[in-house]
């Protein structure tokens, strides 16, 4: 074993197991406790500027700048009383992870002392230097002004000794430069028009609003270990690693009993997620040995990105607590299951009604049947654009790979529904369900729905969008993602789609139709016109990548021609008219999801050379020069028929490890040289295709002879950590 090698496993063996210290209260009493919610608002704020940033949350109301001064004192209050030093705008930029520029509250005083000051001004807008995120175009390098606003339907929260406030940032010219910006414009896209539909089946409802419940699936890898993995460093996966001889064929991880330095990593991080109010709430072993899985309990959608955000910090920072390196790369193990962020997306009202939950009455089915048909004609649509929500170079690794969906976009609705659609839709079409000698309300005849689901709606685990009983679990997330890009996607399209719905009721009702016949005729013709994204069989087999060919569904499994549904005139019309992105950010981000893959395989060529040059290569020649000498001395103390007999074992090895290591060198020459062309090329989705189509193409070759050199070397010499020490937690 290498001296390295060695000595990141002897570290890892003499680990001690973690401890978590609880604080002395139940969780009920130190849940939120760093968070400026409204318990505090309503301790620290006037009932007047309580009362206004109530509305601005609700109603989305603004607040008066008196009023953000009383905020911005209170605010400031509350942090000293808490240890707080520092403020920042905590955001989320278009790198996917969270920024923050850091100010202490001290400002200098007459006598050489100091005063701790928060305006109002710099609670409600700071200036980040732009200059260095990415932008795709919108502005140039020189040009660093950029604007970060204050978000109060997301609370500040203390970490670190410093009050965070999530805020949203745009250019100096307008346009967003972050994920939280096109979010809260499709929710409020989808309020407006939702909250319109919802009244014409209940009359209270004011407000509609998205909510979202996140998967977090993730690796852990002891940090000696990970030290020692170039690879895992640099590029968050494993380049090269033959699969171990046991890993998750048994099924013997999934939901078994936590490895005791995991649990004690992962009570750590919910007595830390708790204290900033995420509500983490299910933990468990899944698939793969070394991966894991934490769920919270569903919240409204901007908070729920906020919050995942935010988890994803705490992870990195909790586990360093514990000797471990948290992985949350898509796949960064070849052969074992990767890792997803299964989005639970939902729509809920003011009123208290959760709109994927059928009721007890007709009225509420039918009301439940009209937003489910509603979101298929959506997806159905705009599959295109819901796979381009997904798209990233891990992704691309995971999809399709008979471990998560496929990269073909399909509804999966279940036995009882897809039964209850068929229903409604051999049914006639209704000039009026009322009685015609009273002008009661309809008594509508859509077909019995269970009122719970959850037994009648298999999960299959197939499906990239899937029904299950009061949501739909949007399963080709990857783990890495920020939530806010499918969640505003999927915002949008249901926006415009419920605009479309009640201009088709609204003009059947100006004809004389009575409203829920009205309604009636329109889901059913969308049940008709959406049928092709309904896809209830195994959507991993080869039969179904011909039959939604057929159906005229797209396959775009890597992430450059995925994303091109993002500056189709198409989706260009779709995002203007809802006001949430206009063709500038559109082609900003597809510039920029482009750049980034380019980067990432481009980094990752480079790891993959250098380990294969600099440090497998001379491994293998070391271990070959050994044998070449063993077999020089059985040749000097033998006699040619016993030397013959001995040694051609030895011999067929030191041909077999000459033929890789010819087949390596000669292979990462010719990657060298197809990443020199496609750097050469100046157009980035040119750039991007380049890449894709000639230089990732090398890296399972090379990757090939490089694992079977690892079957054929000593292992005291390999320099690199192997899978059965990296997937198995000591």
């Amino acid at each position: 074993m290498s001296n390295f090698r060695f000595l990141a496993l002897e570290k890892t063996i003499s680990r001690p197991i973690g401890e978590v210290k609880y604080p002395s209260r139940k969780v009920s009493d130190y849940y939120g406790s760093m968070v400026f919610n409204k318990t505090v608002m309503r301790e620290y704020l006037t009932d007047e500027a309580f009362d206004m940033v109530e509305k601005s949350i609700d109603k989305g109301e603004r607040i008066e700048r008196k009023i953000v001064d009383q905020i911005a004192t209170a605010m400031k209050a509350w942090a000293l009383n808490n240890g707080v030093t520092h403020y920042t705008h905590w955001f989320h930029p278009l790198t996917g992870s969270t920024a923050e520029k850091h100010d202490a509250f001290i400002n200098p005083a007459d006598g050489g002392k100091a005063l701790e000051d928060f305006q109002g001004s710099a609670l409600i807008q700071q200036e980040p230097d732009a200059s260095s995120f990415p932008s795709g175009g919108i502005r140039n390098t020189f040009e660093a002004r950029g604007y970060t606003a204050w978000d109060p339907t997301s609370p500040a929260f203390i970490l670190e000794h410093t009050l965070c406030i999530p805020t949203i940032f745009i250019s100096y010219t307008g346009e967003s430069l972050d994920y939280k910006t096109p979010l809260l414009r499709s929710m409020k896209a989808l309020d407006d028009i939702a909250s319109q539909v919802c009244r014409y089946f209940e009359k209270d409802v004011k407000k509609v609003y998205p909510t979202l419940g996140w998967e977090q699936e993730y690796f852990l890898v002891d940090s000696a270990l990970y030290a020692a993995r170039p690879d895992l460093m640099l590029t968050g996966k494993t380049v090269f690693g033959h699969s171990s001889a046991k890993d998750q064929q048994l099924s013997d991880h999934y939901f078994g009993t936590i490895n005791i330095r995991a649990l004690a990593f992962m009570q750590d991080l919910e007595i830390e997620s708790h204290k900033l109010g995420i509500p983490l709430k299910t933990r468990h072993n899944e698939v793969a040995p070394g991966q894991f899985e934490c769920a919270p309990v569903y919240e409204e959608a901007n908070i729920a990105v906020d919050h995942n955000q935010l988890l994803m910090h705490l992870m990195d920072k909790v586990a360093r607590r514990h000797h471990f390196k948290v992985l949350l790369h898509e796949k960064p193990y070849a052969g074992v299951n990767g890792s997803g962020k299964h989005n639970n997306w939902s729509l809920a009202t003011d009123t208290g009604i959760n709109l994927l939950s059928p009721g007890k009455s007709r009225k509420d089915n039918f009301r439940f049947i009209a937003i489910l048909v509603n979101i298929l004609k959506a997806v159905h649509n705009n599959e295109e654009l819901i796979r381009a929500s997904v798209a990233s170079e891990g992704n691309d690794l995971r999809l399709g790979a008979n471990e998560a969906p496929p990269a073909i976009i399909s509804v999966f609705i279940g036995e009882q529904i897809t039964r209850t659609l068929h229903e409604i839709e051999k049914m006639p079409s209704k000039k009026s369900f009322s009685n015609s000698n009273n002008n009661k309300e309809t008594e509508i005849n859509i077909p019995k729905i269970p009122e719970i689901l959850f037994d009648n709606t298999d999960r299959n685990r197939t499906s990239p969008f899937a029904f299950t009983g009061n949501k739909f679990e949007f399963r080709a997330v990857g783990s890495t993602a920020n939530t806010a890009k499918p969640m505003f996607v999927l915002n949008t399209i249901m926006a415009d789609q419920l605009i479309q719905f009640k201009a088709d009721v609204d003009k059947q009702i100006t004809e004389g139709i009575k409203k829920d016949d009205a309604i009636f005729n329109v889901i059913k013709r969308y049940i008709k016109e959406s049928k092709d994204i309904r896809f209830e069989g195994n959507s991993y087999g080869d039969e179904w990548i011909i039959e939604a060919k057929k159906r005229g569904l797209s396959n775009n499994r890597k992430t450059p021609e995925a994303l091109l549904a993002f500056i189709s005139k198409k989706t260009i019309d779709l995002f203007k008219r809802m006001n949430v992105m206009s063709e500038t950010e559109l082609k900003a981000r597809f510039e920029i999801k482009l750049e980034k893959y380019i980067k990432k395989l481009q980094i990752e060529s480079r790891v993959m050379g250098d380990l294969a040059i600099n440090h497998i290569l001379p491994t293998a020649i070391q271990y070959q020069n050994r044998l070449i000498e063993n077999a020089r001395g059985l040749k000097e103390v033998l006699d040619s028929k016993s030397f013959v007999k001995l040694s051609r074992n030895q011999l067929n090895t030191i041909k077999e490890i000459s033929d890789h290591i010819a087949s390596i060198k000669e292979m990462s020459i010719q990657m060298l040289e197809a990443r020199k062309k496609a750097n050469r090329v100046t157009d980035t989705f040119e750039q991007a295709n380049a890449y894709k189509e000639n230089v990732l193409v090398y890296f399972d070759k090379i990757r090939y002879h490089v694992d079977k050199l690892e079957l054929l070397v000593d292992d005291e010499l390999w320099p690199l950590p192997k899978y059965r020490e990296l997937l198995f937690i000591k």
